[in-house]
């Protein structure tokens, strides 16, 4: 093999799906909902501390939501929009959308333009399934396509995760 053929080989090997899955103690329409309501993307959507000030949520296929996650003060406090363009809608079975960095307007943004590593994928294929499962319990599984194994591709998981401690929170008190 030639040196560039190892090089391909090595860096695509590299290359991983991100996958959480998560048991609510929730029945799969709430669950849906979280998704689906501006209101309720609002409560969970950003890590622990930051906020959603805005989702404009246009939930069909070949709709596009823009998103708001507000960094707290001490962190800078920066507003970080990002859209999602869903591909597909299987009601309280599956959404699939591209994610992608935006302005405030919803244009795409490269993401070495905003200063995060090479390695932060663009549109980037994201699927999410949910399960009833007995007991009004949903179980939910959010895959992200197309990590390099980095840092950027921890801090999503440990967004995702802090995400979803939030989208708990929300039927815990319903």
């Amino acid at each position: 093999m030639n040196d560039s053929h190892d090089a391909a080989k090595a860096d695509h090997a590299q290359v991983r799906n991100l996958i959480m899955t998560r048991v609510f103690d929730a029945p799969l329409a709430l669950v849906w909902k979280a998704w689906s309501d501006p209101d309720d993307i609002r409560q969970w959507w950003g890590p622990k501390y930051f906020t959603c000030p805005s989702a404009d949520i246009d939930f069909r296929e070949g709709g596009r939501s823009l998103v708001c996650m507000r960094a707290p003060t001490e962190f800078g406090g920066q507003d970080m929009y990002s859209t999602w363009t869903y591909t597909k809608i299987v009601p309280m079975e599956r959404i699939e959308y591209i994610h992608n960095l935006a302005d405030q307007d919803g244009n795409h943004v490269d993401p070495a333009q905003m200063g995060l590593p090479a390695d932060f994928p663009q549109g980037q294929l994201q699927v999410i399934t949910f399960k009833a499962l007995g007991d009004n319990k949903t179980e939910l599984t959010v895959t992200e396509y197309g990590w390099r194994e980095g840092q950027m591709m921890e801090m999503s998981r440990m967004g995702m995760e802090q995400c979803l401690d939030k989208m708990a929170a929300i039927f815990a008190s319903a």
